[in-house]
C-alpha cells in the first residue's frame, strides 16, 4: 500500500491546460512509486474518481497541486472529505498557496506535509522517508508540524539544473487523459501547449508570491531541451501553439533567441511573460528573431507608470514610466503585441492618496493606448502577498489587514475573488475605488476589446467601441451598464481570469 495519487483541482472551465506542475511530481517518483493522476479540469465528479482508487486499499500518499484563486475551491473540499474518510492516508501539498499560507493548511488537521517550493527531489525523499520510518527533517523544501505543533520550515534547496531532470511522462499522462483534450483552440492557434521552461525570477517584487518561494533564483532548460520538448509534442500530438507559463521567460536574451531559432522552421505561434526593463535591452536583431520565431504576443508587469509606486512595490530593476511607454512604442515595428499588467489601489496613508494613485494609473493607461493601441491591458487590484520583510508588507501589516486563519475562510464568499485579485478585502479601499477601477476596465475594454477573445467578430468589436468611445473621450466611466450588458450577452472573456 504506497501508491500515490497526484491531484490536479479545478482550474479553468474549458481552456485547461497539461497539468504540469503535478507532471512534474509524476516524473520525479516515476519508476520508484506507482502513481495515478486525477485532473479535476477533465473529471465530472473527481471526488469520485480519487475514492475509487483509494477504496483499492492500494494508495497511501496524496499529492495535491494547490495554486490561489480557483483550485482551492475543489482542493479544500476533497482534501476535507478524504482525510475524514480515510485517515490513513498522507496528504502532501505543493503550490504557491501552501507555500505562502501554510498556517491555515497545516492546523486544517488534514494536509501532512507541504513541498515548499520546486517538489523534483523534495516529494520522493519524503514519500521514502515516510515507507522506511526514517526521519524527514533534514529533507529540504518542507514545511510540516513538529512535535510540538509548531511549524517547521526546512532549509530552502538550491535550485536544480533543470536539464538534468527526467523528462515528463506524457505518454503515461495520455493513458489516463488524452493529451490532445489539453491542446485548446486559442488566439495562438487551434492546439496550443502549455509548457514551462524555467522556475523562479531573479526579482524581488513585493507583490509577487513568486518572491517568498524562490527568493530571487531562477534556473532554465537549454533553448534545445524546449525545442525538444515542444518538437516532440508537435509531433506526437500535433500542438501548433505554446504558451510558455514561466514567471520569467525572456531572463536571458540569449537563451531566447537561440529557442526562436530552433522553433522557427516549426511555423508556431507561442506567448510568453517578460520584464520591460529587461527585453528593452534587448538588440533589435533579437526582438526580430524572437517575432520570426513565432512569438505572437507578450505579457509584461509594468505595474505603475509612477516611478514612486514602483520603487515602493521593489519592483527591482531599472523600471520607469518613461520605459514603459517608450517600449509599448518600440514593440509596434516588430509586430508583437505588449500585454502589460497594471495593479491599482496600492496602499497609502490617506483615502485621498490612494484615489489620486488609481487616477493617475488610469491617466497613464490611456497614455499608453495612444502610443500602441495593440497594447493589451491587463488590470489588478492589489491584493497583498506575504513578503515578509519588504516595506510594502509592513504597510500592509500597519493598516490592520489579516489573511483568512483557516482553510474554511480562505473559500468563504467574502475571500473567494480575493486571488484573482478583483475585490480584495483591504482597509485602504473603498467600494468607491473598487468601482472606479472596474467601470474604468469596463469602458477600456469596451473601446479596445482584447485581441485574444476568438469569439468576438469584427460586427461586435465595431458596435461594443462605438457604445464605449464617448465614455472613454470624456472621461465619463460611472454607471456603464450599456457596455456590461453587451459584454454578458456576447460572453467577453477577460485574459486575467479566463486565460485566451
Amino acid at each position: 500500500m504506497n501508491k500515490i495519487l497526484l491531484f490536479n483541482p479545478k482550474s479553468a472551465i474549458a481552456k485547461y491546460r497539461i497539468p504540469n506542475s503535478i507532471l512534474n511530481i509524476a516524473a520525479s517518483v516515476e519508476g520508484k512509486y506507482e502513481w495515478v493522476i486525477v485532473d479535476g479540469n477533465c473529471e465530472a465528479d473527481p471526488q469520485k474518481k480519487i475514492e475509487a482508487y483509494l477504496n483499492t486499499g492500494e494508495f497511501k500518499y496524496l499529492g495535491f497541486t494547490v495554486m490561489p484563486g480557483p483550485q482551492l475551491r475543489q482542493a479544500i473540499t476533497a482534501a476535507k472529505a478524504i482525510k475524514q474518510k480515510y485517515p490513513f492516508t498522507k496528504m502532501i501539498w505543493g503550490g504557491y498557496f501552501p507555500s505562502n499560507q501554510p498556517e491555515s493548511v497545516l492546523y486544517s488537521s488534514y494536509v501532512d506535509f507541504i513541498i515548499n517550493g520546486p517538489g523534483d527531489h523534495a516529494f520522493p525523499a519524503l514519500i521514502t522517508a515516510l515507507e522506511n520510518g526514517e526521519p524527514y527533517e533534514f529533507i529540504k523544501n518542507l514545511i510540516y508540524r513538529g512535535a510540538n505543533g509548531q511549524i517547521v520550515k526546512t532549509a530552502k534547496e538550491d535550485l536544480i539544473d533543470q536539464d538534468s531532470l527526467p523528462p515528463l511522462p506524457y505518454n503515461k499522462l495520455n493513458e489516463f487523459y488524452p493529451i490532445p483534450k489539453f491542446l485548446g483552440k486559442t488566439y495562438l492557434g487551434e492546439k496550443t501547449l502549455a509548457y514551462h521552461s524555467s522556475i523562479g525570477c531573479p526579482f524581488t517584487c513585493s507583490f509577487c508570491a513568486v518572491v517568498p518561494i524562490y527568493e530571487a533564483r531562477w534556473k532554465a532548460k537549454s533553448a534545445q531541451t524546449v525545442y525538444n520538448d515542444v518538437k516532440y509534442i508537435k509531433d506526437k500530438w500535433g500542438a501548433t501553439a505554446i504558451e510558455f507559463h514561466d514567471n520569467n521567460f525572456f531572463v536571458s536574451e540569449k537563451r531566447a533567441v537561440e529557442f526562436s531559432r530552433l522553433i522557427e522552421p516549426e511555423n508556431m505561434t507561442w506567448w510568453g511573460m517578460a520584464r520591460i526593463d529587461t527585453m528593452s535591452k534587448f538588440k533589435d536583431s533579437s526582438l526580430e528573431a524572437i517575432r520570426r520565431g513565432g512569438c505572437k504576443i507578450i505579457f509584461f508587469g509594468a505595474e505603475s507608470g509612477n516611478n514612486a509606486i514602483l520603487e515602493q512595490m521593489d519592483k527591482g530593476g531599472t523600471q520607469t514610466g518613461d520605459q514603459i511607454l517608450e517600449f509599448a512604442e518600440r514593440l509596434k515595428k516588430f509586430d508583437i503585441i505588449p500585454e502589460y499588467s497594471f495593479v491599482l489601489g496600492t496602499p497609502a496613508p490617506t483615502p485621498e492618496q490612494v484615489m489620486a494613485q488609481i487616477d493617475f494609473e488610469i491617466d497613464f493607461i490611456k497614455k499608453v493606448k495612444a502610443v500602441n493601441p495593440q497594447t493589451e491591458i491587463i488590470i489588478y487590484t492589489y491584493s497583498p502577498v506575504p513578503t515578509e520583510g519588504s516595506e510594502m508588507y509592513k504597510q500592509v501589516l500597519a493598516s490592520g489587514f489579516k489573511f483568512p486563519q483557516t482553510l474554511e475562510d480562505w473559500i468563504s464568499p467574502a475571500w473567494e475573488n480575493f486571488d484573482l485579485r478583483k475585490n480584495p478585502l483591504t482597509p485602504w479601499l473603498t467600494a468607491g475605488m473598487i468601482d472606479k477601477i472596474r467601470d474604468f476596465e469596463t469602458v477600456l475594454n469596451g473601446v479596445y476589446p482584447t485581441t485574444t477573445d476568438i469569439r468576438l467578430s469584427a460586427l461586435k468589436r465595431a458596435a461594443i467601441k462605438a457604445v464605449s468611445t464617448l465614455r472613454y473621450k470624456i472621461n465619463v466611466y460611472q454607471y456603464p451598464y450599456e457596455i456590461k450588458l453587451l459584454q454578458k450577452v456576447w460572453k467577453y472573456r477577460q485574459p486575467e481570469i479566463q486565460g485566451f
